[in-house]
């Protein structure tokens, strides 16, 4: 590679910064990506939650069900769809478990993660969808936080380019079909879906600012949003995955998601075209009666909304016994 070339290009981490060592221990740095992504949503989840009536540290009981599961499908969904590099003559079958060398789909975190959302939902008696809509923008930003572990790992990257910021990978590597020259770019994956993600949280958060994204329409924005990313990032991929029809798998997952995404949103919006009273399912609420809430997002009443009011909320409180006077 001449010097023009690497002015011209993004460096890869060499490949003994992906861990380092303290004492006995091997700390992984697509490990550390990971629990900081986890780290950064849950404060943004339990900040948008309180703001929206819900008891503080709620967020707390769906991490329990949530994080486990969402990291169990993830690796199984990976594994399933990568089954060649997993499964053959001296490849070790243990590595299936190995999930500190890369390898977690994102799509099977989603699925997971929706388990535990619903069980957690079942626990604290906040809604499923409720939840779901304070989690989007820590969710995106925790995904764009995730890919620097693959940056680290040197495993996300796509067909070979010519671009000022095509990204450089160490040789072997066993997602570089034979026969390239030493010298060949490839299209920073990792990068692209850190902007996009990143973008759609500066997005949604300005839509938030206009309309009431509550009922499960910010969840729809995201599955929207992240399908058609993930369709056009996919596609520029050079790792081999499995296909059905010619196309990845990953592709009719991101359809998939679009068309769910679409769907949700003209169902929600029609059947509560209201302002959504409760994160809470009718005849549950939080806990304690000193839940704060942001003036901003009150709830107020709304003729077409169906849910029930928080029971023994301050402002109830309040109210009673000013009657009572």
């Amino acid at each position: 590679m001449n010097a023009q070339q690497i002015l011209a290009s993004l460096p890869s981490p060499p490949v003994s910064w992906q861990y380092f060592d303290l004492g006995p221990i091997r700390i992984h740095i697509y490990a550390l990506a990971i629990l900081l992504g986890i780290v950064l949503a849950v404060w943004i989840t339990g900040r948008r939650l309180t703001a929206r009536g819900a008891e503080k540290g709620v967020v707390l009981d769906f991490l329990l069900w949530t994080v486990p599961l969402g990291i169990i499908f993830a690796r199984a969904y990976h594994v399933l769809t990568h089954l060649g590099d997993y499964i053959g003559p001296g490849i070790d079958p243990m590595s299936v478990f190995f999930i500190w060398q890369g390898g977690n789909a994102i799509f099977g975190a989603l699925i997971g993660g929706a388990l535990g959302v619903w069980l957690g939902s079942r626990q604290t008696g906040v809604r499923f969808l409720s939840f779901a809509d304070a989690l989007i923008p820590g969710l995106l930003v925790a995904q764009a936080t995730g890919r620097i572990g693959n940056y680290f790992n040197q495993e996300l990257f796509g067909l070979p380019t010519t671009l000022p910021w095509g990204l450089v990978i160490d040789l072997p590597n066993a997602a570089v079909p034979a026969g390239l020259p030493v010298d060949t770019l490839f299209h920073p994956m990792f990068l692209y879906e850190i902007i996009w993600n990143l973008a759609g949280v500066v997005i949604l958060l300005l839509i938030e600012r206009r309309h009431e994204m509550r009922w499960g329409k910010a969840l729809a924005f995201y599955l929207v949003w992240y399908g058609l990313g993930r369709t056009w990032c996919e596609a520029l991929r050079l790792d081999p995955s499995e296909t059905f029809l010619g196309i990845r798998t990953n592709i009719w997952a991101s359809f998939a998601a679009i068309i769910l995404g679409i769907v949700l949103y003209v169902v929600q919006s029609r059947r509560h075209p209201g302002r959504e009273e409760s994160v809470y399912l009718p005849g549950r609420g939080p806990r304690k009666a000193d839940v704060d809430s942001e003036p901003s997002e009150k709830p107020r009443k709304s003729a077409g909304s169906d849910a029930a009011p928080v029971k023994d909320s301050p402002r109830a409180t309040s109210a009673t016994s000013r009657t009572g006077k």
